[in-house]
C-alpha cells in the first residue's frame, strides 16, 4: 500500500471533518483519536501531529464553526447605512445560520449538548463582540446613540442574549423575538 501524502490544510480539516462525524455518530466521550485515525485508515500520530488531544481538536472545530457563524452574522454588521435598529432587524439568527447539517451544529445541539453548547455560544460571542462594539462604536460617530462605554454595551448586547438563547422552555422563534425586542429597545434608549 503506497502512502498518500495530502497538503496539511487538507489534511487538517479532513481529520475534523471525521472527528467530527465520530463525535455526532458515538458521542464526544466515546470517541478516541485511534477511532479517529482508524475510520480516516492513517496512523494515530498523523492525527496528534495536527492535534495534540482531542481537547484540542474538538476547540479547534468549535472554533472554524463559530467563525463561520460570525462571518454570516457580521454580513449585516458591515453593510453600510443600516441604522442599529435596521441591523437588529435583518441580522441573522441561529435559526438562519445553523445548518443542521453541519456535524458541529448537531453535536452542540444533540442528547450531549449541555456540555458542548457552552463553549460553541462562548466562541461565537467572542468572536461577535468586537464586531458589535466597532458597530456602536460608528453609531455614536454618527450622533445616533449616545454610549459612553461601548465596549461594555457591546458585551452586554452580545453576552446578555444567552439566558434568553438558552432557554429550552421557549420555542426558537420566540426567543430570536424577545432577543430582537430588547435589542431594539435598549438601543432606542440610548
Amino acid at each position: 500500500m503506497s502512502r498518500i501524502t495530502k497538503d496539511p490544510t487538507e489534511r487538517r480539516q479532513e481529520i475534523l471533518d471525521t472527528a467530527l462525524k465520530l463525535f455526532w455518530e458515538k458521542g464526544y466521550e466515546k470517541t478516541s483519536m485511534t477511532e479517529i485515525a482508524q475510520a480516516m485508515q492513517v496512523a494515530q500520530g498523523l492525527c496528534y501531529r495536527y492535534f495534540p488531544s482531542k481537547e484540542a481538536l474538538f476547540q479547534t472545530a468549535v472554533d472554524q464553526y463559530a467563525q463561520r457563524q460570525v462571518d454570516q452574522i457580521a454580513s449585516v454588521l458591515r453593510k453600510p447605512g443600516l441604522t442599529l435598529v435596521q441591523v437588529v432587524e435583518q441580522m441573522p439568527t441561529f435559526l438562519e445560520t445553523e445548518a443542521e447539517d453541519s456535524a458541529i451544529a448537531k453535536l452542540c445541539h444533540g442528547p450531549e449538548s449541555e456540555k458542548l453548547h457552552g463553549p460553541l455560544s462562548m466562541a461565537i460571542c467572542a468572536k461577535l463582540q468586537p464586531l458589535v462594539q466597532q458597530l456602536l462604536e460608528k453609531a455614536n460617530e454618527r450622533g445616533e446613540v449616545q454610549i459612553a462605554d461601548p465596549e461594555t454595551a457591546a458585551s452586554f448586547c452580545v453576552y446578555g442574549q444567552l439566558g434568553i438563547l438558552w432557554n429550552q422552555t421557549l420555542s426558537g422563534e420566540e426567543r430570536v423575538r424577545r432577543v430582537k425586542a430588547f435589542l431594539i429597545h435598549l438601543l432606542t434608549t440610548f
